[in-house]
Formats: structure tokens, C-alpha cells, sequence
């Protein structure tokens, strides 16, 4: 393909010409979205020397939605903007029309609500009664960026509380509006994402530890600045008098089984979510006492100082009775009877990529929210856009795999015979322990086997100090919960990898796109959100022909002929190498190394780099997509699918996810809108699951002369299901795999004595998973270490 373009002719509207009737009362929907449906915001860059700031239009999240009304409320956000902004309070009615409500006051909201005594919904400074009517309180009078409603803890008829993200407490009066500012920092911490009343506690969060403007310990009213890097963010009560930290980490929802209506009583359960370098928290009030519980995460694209990445986790009723909780990129079946007694019922259903701030039941249909498509230094983005998902409970079982990782330990200091905090197991395929301590020790597996709090030996495993172990779970293993005991005091790490039955490949649902083995001309069209309108640009670089695409998916004459911009902002080109082992990677976090592909991708030009949700993008490298976080880098990635197609480019726009590579006489269907002239493929970010399992080949020595215990790049392992290596040398050595399975270092696995020119073949058994994998030899030598995923 030439990416050395001349300016051509804008393309009739009849190239793109979509399959598919829309009407008023039929809306276009793809892969559970309406493309109608899509939010903006204004204040967007102009241009792309603009987008490197922060503000106003550089982010279009929605960040709350609330059924009320016979309607679907929504509120979008722009990043900091506590005293307002452009963004709009929504509602949709059931034949999906929307409305967009003139109060509108904008901000950073993420609140909603509903207060029974008075009958109104609450949500971003807005207070909604039951006929549509909204009134609202002025950023003049109660500035912030507002994250959180909870019932008063002396006059919940009339009052309620709202909490900031830089951290304000106000009360205000839910007939007259009247506001009253409580505290402006009552405890630590940034980023404020939840608040909640129980047990007579007003309980808030904050996630993050990234201040907003300079404090000393003296503005709070508890707690103080941190005093160790596990310090960020911060769990708190208020009784009415008295400040209490809870827990120094980084929590984002605090709710309960009553959710936006409130807790049922006042000894309703409490629950908050959060994290820490080691795992996913589940924090637990009931009956006075705080009980601490732990699962996996499925992403590390949500850690960060800052908090900025999780925008909002939520736990949340969905329906029939049914809560679903979200975090790290894991949706759980969570049950709404949760408490010490009754802790079983967990379950996971899925990874994601989607980046979900909120999700309700509305319609018979469960709707998640999306924080999309950005500027935020992402100029292949004109404008910041999000937008809804439809469907139902069942289908969060079609997206990723429950795989994952965490622990209870992660090179902590324990005292002999003290038990851990519980990680949940129940609902997980294979499972695997990493464990390490610094002296010899024996670990005790306890288990809860149905979530009453009765727990019972497993199994012992004598370690070795400092000798790493594992041990796979079997098969017919079945527990809620488990957690370690030691015989003695150490250092001591016990982590857990799982992984997760991978969805059937479904591929009549990217039939349109081209496979890398297809011969001829694809239809090769550089795609970008645009930033002077809504539509979707499209540069054909085959054809050098430049069009726009609207909410329709249709075809539409562009006022101005794009081609040099689009040239100027999409150039393909590709941040990676490729040597004879397999793909070389490299930013701050490290160099590593990826499996190979066919080696067509290395003749072809492409996309290898882009955001597709926000602060996340994607590496589309040599047939295979990963998943990466802005701030967690390379070294924390995770693959998604190897789809081996000819995808040119990619990205999200108006919530669909657009690819580029089609067949040239591809046929309109469900998925691909144009004709055999030209046209795109659409659909959801989470359908990229569903192109099947990640697989590949590659290694970190092909006839490489390798210098005696100088360690290799680290190659991929997280992610894989079945796992298989081939060593071989010119000389008899020995070669040791190490494998890092928390991002901390590496252990030794497993040595292989090889005679000079003897090959040897080993699978890992089913169920082994780390994040990394890398060899040393014993010896100068030249060898050949081969890593296939299968």
C-alpha cells in the first residue's frame, strides 16, 4: 500500500451507501449500540497542535445513568471542570429519542441517586422529580466535581450529602436546594469517587493520591500525608462528630444491597472497592466491624497514582433482583445478600475492554455507559465522543475470558499462624499459587468452601527460603475463598494466576474482513473521528479517495477535502521490530518480546498503536491485538485475540468500534456497512473477544549467540492458554526459564540440560500462567528457544 498520496477526488456518497434502512422508529443499531445515541461535548481541540492540553471537551465521559422518569437519564463529564462546562444533562424515552435538557450546566459529574422521601432523582447538581421537572443548584453556589450522593445521618427526609472529588462535603436541602458546605478536606487522599450512609457511618472514598493543589496535614481533619508508597487514596467514616480512617488504599464505590435508593436500614451490609499493589479490595461493614476481602484483577490499566483510570467501578443492582460488580476490567455476579455470614455468590463473568463508568437496567435491557474515545494526547482522535451498549445479563458471557491475577501477599511481612485476607477462587477455571519466602516455612491452604466464614485445611506446601514454587489447583477444586497460613514469621508471597475458558471464535461476524493470507487489493482506509464535525473521516489510500461517514453509517459529501490532514495525522507506521525470535517492544517500562505472525504483516502497512478506550490503546501487532494502559505501560500488557486479518487501522467513534481491511467484494451485513466498492467493518470493542483465542509463536533466541547467564528479553505468558517450549544449543548447557508472575522479578522455573545439538520439547502443565517468561544459559553458546501458545 502507498502512503505517499496525491490529493484525489472526494468519493460519491453511493461508495459508502449502507445496506440498511434508518428510520425515527427503527433506530440503526450495531453490536448492541445506536450510533444516534452518541455524546459530545464542546471545547474540543481545533486542530491537533491543541491536544495536549486538559479541559473542557478533552474527554466526553457519561458518567452516571439512572432510569426515572419513564426515561433514561445521563450525564456526561469533561475532565476537571469544577465550576462547569459544556457537557449536557440527557434523557432518552423508549423509542430512543433524546432529549437535551436546557438547564444543563455541565462539569465532572458521576453522582446519581434517588431520594425516596421527596421522589426525585439527584444526579450531577440537578435534582429531577417525578414528572421530568429539573431543578438545579449553580457550580456558584455548590462548586465541585460531584462523584457521589448518600442519605443524611440525621435528616435523610430532607437532606442529603454530596461529595467532591477534590474532596468537599456539602448538605444540601432536597426542597429548598439550599446548600450547606460541611468540610473542604476532611481526610487524604484524591480523586474522590464514593460516599455512602450505613450503621450510622457516612463512609467516602478516594482513589488516588495525585494532589489537585497544595495541603498540609492540618487542613484535615484525620489522617495525614502518606508515609509509605502503599499510602494512596484513602476508605473513611464520619460518625456526625468524628473522623476514621479505615484503610490508606485506593477505593472508588461505597454502596450496599439498598444501591442508589439507599441502605434498606441501619444495619444494612456496606461495601466498597478499591486495590492495592496486590489485588482487587472488597471492603465489608457489617454489624459495626470491617472485614477485608480479595480478588483477582483482570487489567492493570486501571492502576495509577493519580486514580485517573477508573472512572467509575461500580457495584450495582441490574435487574431481577440481580447486582453486577465491575472492576479492573472484571464484571462479577455479585450477590446482594453479600455479608460476613453469607460471603458466598461471587462470581466472575467476564474480562473486558470496554472502560465502564456506570450501568443500570432500564427497558429490559441492561445499559453500560462508556468513558471512549478521547483527545487526551491522542491528536488520531478529532473529538471526544462515548455512548451506550444494549442488551442483556447473558451477554457479558460472550466478552473475555474470567482470566486474571492476584494475591494476598506480595512479598509482605507475616506473622506465623495469621491468616491472610480471603481471595476469591469460586467461578475461576485453572488456577495457579506462586508462592516464595525468605526463609523455610510451610504454607497452609485454608479454605471457605460455600462463603460462610468456616474455614478448614487444604493442603501444606514446605518452601524452601528463597526457592520459588507453585502449585496447580486441581481440576475438580471447589472453594468460594481461600487464604495462607505460615508456620513462622517471613517475607512472604502467595499470588494467583487464572485463566479463563476463551469463547468460541465466531467468524461469520468478521467474514468482511480480509484474512492475511487473502490475495489481492483490500478495501485500505485510514479512519479518524473527525474533529470540525461528528461524522468519521475515511482516506481510501488505495483509491486516494476521502469521504465522511454519519450517524447513519452512510456516505456523506464533505464540505472540505480532508486528504492532506488525514495524511498529515494517520500515517502508518510501525513503532515495533521484528528479528528472527519474534516482535521486540519497547517503551519506559522495559524491552520484551511478542510472538511472530505471518510474516504478510511485515509487507503490509498498519495501524500498530491506537486508543480505543479512554487512556487504554491498543497494539494491533503482526495478527494479534493487545491491551495497554497509558500509564502501566508494556511490561503490563495482556492480549486479547489473535484475528489474523489485514486490519489497517482501527478506533472507536460515536461507540462503535470501526476496522479498516475489508474485502474488496464484501456483501452488506450486520457488521459491514458500503457495498463492494468500498466499506468498513463496525461493531463493539468487547466483539474483539470474539475473534478468538490468543495464540502465537515466537522466541527469545533463534541461532542467537548467547553470553553465558546474561538473562534474555521477557517474552509474553499472561494471556495464553496452552503453552509449549523447544530449546536447543550447539553445546552442552544448561538453560533455565524464569517466569515473572507479578511484575516484581523474576524466579527460576525450570532447568533444561541440553547435550549439543539435542533438541528438547516442553509443555507447561494446563493451568501454569505468569505474566513473563525468559531464559539464561549457563554458557556461551548458540541457541534457540522457541515459545508456542496454542
Amino acid at each position: 500500500m502507498k502512503l505517499r498520496l496525491k490529493l484525489g477526488a472526494i468519493i460519491s456518497t453511493a461508495i459508502f451507501t449502507t445496506q440498511l434502512a434508518y428510520t425515527q422508529t427503527k433506530p440503526l443499531q450495531v453490536s448492541g449500540i445506536y450510533p444516534h445515541l452518541a455524546t459530545f461535548n464542546e471545547g474540543w481541540p481545533k486542530n491537533e497542535n491543541q491536544n495536549n492540553g486538559f479541559g473542557q471537551g478533552y474527554e466526553n465521559g457519561i458518567g452516571a445513568i439512572t432510569p426515572w422518569a419513564g426515561q433514561l437519564w445521563l450525564v456526561t463529564y469533561s475532565p476537571h471542570q469544577p465550576k462547569g462546562s459544556a457537557d449536557k444533562l440527557y434523557s432518552i424515552d423508549k423509542d430512543l429519542n433524546v432529549t437535551i435538557h436546557p438547564e444543563s450546566i455541565g462539569g465532572t459529574p458521576a453522582n446519581r441517586m434517588i431520594h425516596k422521601e421527596s421522589n426525585q432523582l439527584i444526579t450531577s447538581n440537578y435534582f429531577i422529580d417525578d414528572k421530568g421537572k429539573v431543578r438545579v443548584i449553580p457550580f456558584s453556589k455548590m462548586e465541585g466535581r460531584m462523584t457521589a450522593n448518600a442519605r443524611h445521618l440525621t435528616d435523610p427526609a430532607n437532606m442529603v450529602y454530596f461529595y467532591d472529588m477534590e474532596g468537599k462535603v456539602y448538605e444540601v436541602n432536597v426542597h429548598s436546594l439550599a446548600v450547606n458546605k460541611l468540610f473542604e478536606k476532611p481526610v487524604p487522599g484524591w480523586h474522590g469517587k464514593g460516599a455512602y450512609t450505613s450503621q450510622g457511618l457516612f463512609v467516602v472514598a478516594n482513589n488516588g493520591e495525585d494532589e489537585v493543589f497544595k495541603w498540609t496535614k492540618d487542613m484535615l481533619k484525620v489522617g495525614d500525608v502518606p508515609k509509605t508508597p502503599e499510602e494512596k487514596g484513602v476508605l473513611a467514616s464520619w460518625d456526625g462528630k468524628d473522623w476514621k480512617i479505615i484503610e490508606r488504599k485506593q477505593f472508588t464505590d461505597v454502596t450496599g444491597p439498598g444501591g442508589i435508593y439507599g441502605a434498606p436500614n441501619d444495619k444494612s451490609p456496606l461495601w466498597s472497592i478499591g486495590w492495592d499493589k496486590r489485588s482487587v479490595i472488597l471492603k465489608l461493614l457489617d454489624g459495626g466491624q470491617w472485614y477485608t476481602y480479595r480478588l483477582p484483577k483482570a487489567a492493570h490499566t486501571y492502576d495509577g497514582i493519580g486514580g485517573w483510570y477508573t472512572e467509575w467501578p461500580r457495584i450495582r443492582e441490574v435487574g431481577n433482583g440481580k447486582m453486577l460488580m465491575d472492576m479492573h476490567g472484571m464484571m462479577y455476579d455479585f450477590p446482594k445478600a453479600f455479608s460476613r455470614s453469607n460471603s458466598g455468590g461471587i462470581s466472575p463473568l467476564n474480562t473486558h475492554l470496554r472502560y465502564i463508568p456506570d450501568f443500570c437496567n432500564w427497558n429490559n435491557q441492561l445499559v453500560i455507559a462508556t468513558d471512549e474515545t478521547t483527545v487526551l494526547q491522542n491528536p488520531l482522535a478529532g473529538r471526544s465522543q462515548s455512548n451506550l451498549w444494549f442488551g442483556q445479563f447473558a451477554d457479558l458471557k460472550t466478552w473475555g475470558a474470567a482470566t486474571g491475577w492476584g494475591g494476598s501477599w506480595e512479598n509482605d511481612e507475616v506473622k506465623a499462624n495469621t491468616a491472610s485476607d480471603a481471595f476469591l477462587v469460586n467461578g475461576f477455571d485453572r488456577k495457579v499459587l506462586h508462592l516464595k519466602t525468605d526463609q523455610a516455612a510451610s504454607i497452609t491452604i485454608e479454605i471457605d468452601k460455600i462463603g460462610n466464614n468456616k474455614w478448614q485445611p487444604y493442603k501444606t506446601i514446605k518452601l524452601v527460603a528463597n526457592k520459588y514454587q507453585y502449585f496447580i489447583f486441581p481440576a475438580d477444586f471447589k472453594a468460594t475463598w481461600v487464604r495462607f497460613k505460615t508456620n513462622v514469621n517471613c517475607t512472604a508471597t502467595a499470588f494467583m494466576h487464572f485463566t479463563g475458558k476463551t469463547q468460541a471464535k465466531q467468524e461469520t461476524l468478521f467474514k468482511a474482513l480480509a484474512n492475511i493470507d487473502d490475495k489481492g487489493t483490500i478495501n485500505a482506509n485510514i479512519i479518524r473521528p473527525a474533529n470540525f464535525n461528528k461524522n468519521l473521516q475515511v482516506l481510501n489510500t488505495n483509491r486516494n479517495q476521502y469521504t465522511e461517514i454519519d450517524e447513519k453509517l452512510t456516505a456523506v459529501a464533505p464540505a472540505v477535502d480532508s486528504t492532506a490532514q488525514m495524511l498529515r495525522l494517520g500515517t502508518l507506521k510501525k513503532g515495533y521490530t521484528v528479528d528472527d525470535a519474534s516482535i521486540i517492544i519497547k517503551d519506559k517500562t522495559g524491552t520484551f518480546r511478542l510472538p511472530k505472525g505471518s510474516g504478510e504483516y511485515e509487507k503490509m502497512s498498519y495501524r500498530d498503536r491506537r486508543e480505543i478506550e479512554s487512556e487504554r490503546f491498543m497494539l494491533n501487532i503482526s495478527g494479534t491485538f493487545y491491551e495497554v494502559g497509558r500509564e502501566s505501560g508494556f511490561i503490563a500488557l495482556r492480549p486479547v485475540t489473535t484475528h489474523n486479518k489485514k486490519i489497517v487501522d482501527f478506533c472507536t467513534w460515536r461507540g462503535l468500534l470501526v476496522l479498516s481491511g475489508t474485502k474488496t467484494d464484501a456483501k452488506p451485513d450486520a457488521q459491514y456497512f458500503g457495498n463492494d466498492t468500498n466499506g468498513l467493518w463496525y461493531g463493539g470493542v468487547d466483539d474483539l473477544w470474539k475473534m478468538g483465542k490468543a495464540v502465537g509463536q515466537g522466541g527469545v533466541w533463534k541461532n542467537t549467540a548467547v553470553k553465558a547467564n546474561e538473562p534474555s528479553l521477557p517474552y509474553i505468558m499472561t494471556g495464553y492458554d496452552g503453552k509449549k517450549v523447544s530449546l536447543t544449543a550447539d553445546k552442552d548447557v544448561a538453560i533455565t526459564l524464569e517466569v515473572d508472575f507479578d511484575l516484581t522479578g523474576f524466579h527460576q522455573y525450570k532447568t533444561f540440560a541440553i547435550k549439543a545439538g539435542q533438541t528438547i520439547d516442553y509443555t507447561f502443565p494446563d493451568g501454569f500462567s505468569a505474566h513473563w517468561v525468559r531464559a539464561i544459559s549457563n554458557k556461551d553458546c548458540q541457541s534457540t528457544v522457541t515459545f508456542t501458545y496454542f
